[in-house]
């Protein structure tokens, strides 16, 4: 029953600090400007539609699966590189350590937060590409009810990998934020990580086609660090009608999860080392 009270005692302090970051994550504003412009480009692949003759739909599905994985990215980086660097620069990060809350559950309770965030916000984009492609239907006198199921069905598998290649890029964004004291520094490197975990294919032949044994080595740690982000990508498929399998999303999903939880320990060891006196 101790163990029972301390865990659950645990549980609601790291569901309080999700609770104070998703409310901070609203007030940016920053948030609202991505996420107007996320929505823009959604509403101007309509247009884009109406300068093709035929496959407008998928033409509004690509742009709009594009601009939510691309702004989502934007504010999982902006946002995630915030999470305790502000809290150092206003030095409100002393008095919530002065208080009975260890580290980790601090790192956890701040993930969390943000991760409630962005879900929101993927849905509301979700939600905007959806209100779009039925506005494309009823302008062509198209039943919306007729609408093949499997096509939404799709959407929602891609936006979903989508949430989680943005699960990986935040606790990514995270761990950067736990050792470094620059903004900008951590924006650069969560950038670079997001840009490289796309072109790991291509990283891995260069690094063995490298004659340069230190070079290769290199490299090579590089591939199997950084994550392979372009195995959430099935914007293409969904895009073309490929069918994106149920077993599929379950091992990305599961490969993500463990990628995840090993950066989370790696930043909560760190940010456990740190010093702030």
């Amino acid at each position: 029953r101790t163990l029972y009270k301390k865990d659950r005692r645990d549980f609601l302090k790291v569901l309080t600090i999700a609770g104070n970051t998703f409310k901070e994550a609203i007030r940016d504003r920053i948030l609202y400007n991505l996420l107007f412009f996320a929505l823009l480009m959604i509403a101007i692949s309509l247009l884009l539609a109406t300068l093709t003759v035929g496959e407008q739909s998928k033409i509004i599905i690509d742009v709009g699966l594009a601009s939510i994985n691309i702004f989502g990215v934007l504010i999982a980086i902006f946002l995630g590189i915030g999470l305790i660097i502000k809290e150092i620069e206003k030095r409100t990060i002393y008095n919530i350590l002065s208080k009975p809350v260890p580290r980790y559950q601090f790192i956890i309770g701040k993930y969390l937060g943000l991760l409630i965030t962005i879900m929101v916000n993927i849905i509301i984009m979700g939600a905007g590409l959806y209100l779009i492609l039925i506005i494309n239907e009823l302008r062509w006198g198209h039943d919306i009810f007729n609408i093949n199921l499997d096509i939404w069905l799709d959407i929602w598998k891609a936006i979903y990998l989508i949430f989680i290649e943005l699960m990986v890029v935040t606790a990514i964004a995270l761990m950067f934020s736990t050792f470094s004291s620059s903004s900008t520094l951590s924006a650069i490197f969560t950038i670079a990580a997001y840009i490289i975990g796309h072109l790991t294919e291509e990283l891995r032949l260069i690094g063995n086609n490298f004659p340069d044994s230190f070079m290769k080595s290199t490299i090579n740690f590089f591939y199997y660090f950084l994550p392979n982000l372009d195995n959430f990508n099935v914007k293409g498929k969904v895009v073309h009608g490929i069918y994106v399998s149920a077993s599929y999303i379950s091992l990305v999903t599961l490969y993500g999860l463990l990628y995840i939880s090993v950066v989370l320990l790696l930043s909560g060891v760190i940010f456990q080392r740190r010093d702030f006196k």
